[in-house]
């Protein structure tokens, strides 16, 4: 089923149209990107509104859209209401999780048909990934691996931490990555215990862990991945933290398949962290989907009671940070099956000491 069907089998009696103004949406159901702009989906038609910049791309590239051009005579409300005249809309699904309180204002104002909160139906098939976006997904991965292979030769004591993430984005690029996934988490020593640390000019020095969380975009599709490096040498207690890290995540990855709950997946490395005296310095998930975002549902954590389904792509990421001191977080991506799962994450996990 093409993702405009998906969205057209949404329509019932709550909704007879759909409001899409996300990136994500639009290209989830175009199935191509575009920058800026607004598409309505309904049983009469589907159409698809952007400005000057994006014209041509659009009209060349978005299958079972009529594409208009919206400008100062033909403005994207004028376009969203001659859309629910010519269709017969009297009802539109929104997207609340990705609009402001002013462009709700905006639309709820001008536009000729009630507006009802429906975020929830919009995105929930993105939780599924289709073979073809799998394979976007794993060719992401596989830049994002060729970068860490290329990004650890780089790496010497004496750089800065934004000395490296400079170097980390070039090989994302270099290697093929239309895009980043999200910007770069590149810390290093007592840093290292900052889970959402961020680059700066502190010098990287021999004894330190870096931790590198990155990812490449690939056609709009992201990978992720983490991993945690030593400088020069290791501590007796980094090798047991890195080690409690990578056997909670081999433990998880053992047992996470379809058909779990979220919070089950997560309980498995979480006890593991526990029971090694580190329960208090894991605080985030195991891991969260990815697909068109970097964060996308289900969510293989402690808040999901729902079972994970078949073809969601999660991430695999405990970690232990311990204040002032250091932190490891390894970090693969998997596909979800019926009967196990399928890690597209190639690059080594055991302690590289570089």
């Amino acid at each position: 089923m093409k993702n405009l069907e998906k969205y057209l089998s949404i329509l019932n009696g709550e909704v007879d149209g759909l409001l899409l103004t996300s990136r994500y949406s639009r290209h989830y159901g175009a199935e191509f990107d575009i920058a800026e702009g607004v598409a309505v989906v309904a049983r009469g038609g589907c159409r698809y509104f952007t400005d000057s910049r994006y014209i041509e791309s659009a009209q060349n590239n978005l299958k079972g859209f009529e594409v208009l051009l919206v400008d100062r005579e033909h403005t994207y409300y004028q376009r969203l209401n001659d859309a629910i005249a010519d269709f017969g809309i009297s009802t539109l699904g929104y997207e609340e999780n990705y609009l402001t309180v002013g462009e709700l204002r905006g639309y709820e104002e001008h536009l000729n048909a009630k507006l009802t909160p429906y975020n929830k139906a919009i995105s929930a098939f993105r939780g599924q990934k289709e073979d073809w976006e799998l394979a976007l997904m794993r060719k992401a991965q596989s830049i994002t691996d060729k970068a860490f292979a290329e990004v650890i030769t780089r790496l010497k004591p004496g750089m800065t931490e934004l000395e490296l993430q400079a170097e980390l984005i070039y090989c994302l690029y270099k290697n093929g990555g239309t895009g980043l996934a999200f910007d770069p988490i590149v810390v290093s020593g007592p840093n290292t215990s900052l889970p959402h640390g961020v680059a700066g000019e502190r010098v990287i020095q021999p004894g330190d862990f870096v931790t590198m969380d990155f990812g490449a975009s690939y056609m709009g599709y992201c990978s992720d991945m983490t991993r945690t490096v030593a400088v020069g040498y290791a501590t007796e207690e980094m090798k047991q933290v890195y080690e409690t890290v990578l056997k909670a995540q081999e433990a998880a990855l053992a047992m996470t398949r379809a058909g779990i709950p979220g919070k089950d997946i997560d309980a498995v490395a979480r006890k593991v962290i526990t029971d090694a005296g580190y329960g208090p310095f894991f605080g985030h998930g195991y891991g969260h989907s990815l697909g068109l975002e970097i964060h996308e549902a289900p969510n293989p954590n402690t808040a999901n009671e729902e079972p994970m389904p078949v073809g969601a792509v999660c991430s695999a990421e405990p970690g232990i940070y311990l204040p002032g001191k250091f932190g490891v977080r390894i970090e693969d991506v998997t596909i979800l099956r019926q009967d196990g799962c399928e890690n597209i994450t190639r690059s080594p996990k055991n302690l590289i000491i570089v």
